[in-house]
């Protein structure tokens, strides 16, 4: 979440005024950025995975994946208040998950809070409570939206 200092004290910034076109999640930092021409739109702070040191290598380690993938496709009616779906697992992902004879599962999203989770609102971020998702407050969730278009790149590292 980027704040802005006033006179009559810190407020949130205004949405970004651009399509993004590209996304970039920090893991360590708990940061999701959106850019575009290489400029920072705007900057969001996120819940992970519940053990989200590490990249996804199976279904239900609760890791959130890393590398490059392309948010694909969008959901208004998801569980999750809106979701924006993530590309993984890569071929090479899922090739080297079968090798191991366990699914790379593939559920992964950026998304909104569950019904039982809205009223904490941004409290939500204390620890990291997805199943391997990137989750946001559903204002910001509105905000990546309209910000964010399907087939929009979106590079997840450590």
């Amino acid at each position: 979440m980027v704040l802005i200092a006033s006179a009559t004290g810190v407020c949130f910034s205004p949405p970004p005024q651009s399509k993004a076109d590209r996304v970039l999640v920090l893991k360590h930092q708990h940061i999701l950025r959106l850019l575009h021409d290489g400029h920072v739109l705007k900057e969001y702070k996120v819940a992970l995975g519940g053990f989200p040191v590490g990249p996804k290598t199976q279904q239900g380690d609760r890791k959130t994946p890393e590398g490059i993938y392309v948010l694909d496709s969008r959901n208004a009616q998801s569980q999750y208040y809106k979701s924006l779906h993530i590309s993984y697992p890569t071929a090479a992902q899922r090739a080297a998950a079968l090798k191991r004879g366990v699914s790379p599962g593939g559920d992964v999203f950026i998304h909104g809070l569950p019904p039982h989770y809205r009223s904490l609102g941004s409290a939500h971020r204390l620890y990291d409570w997805t199943n391997g998702c990137i989750a946001v407050t559903d204002d910001e969730m509105d905000e990546l939206w309209k910000a964010v278009p399907a087939g929009t790149p979106i590079e997840i590292r450590p």
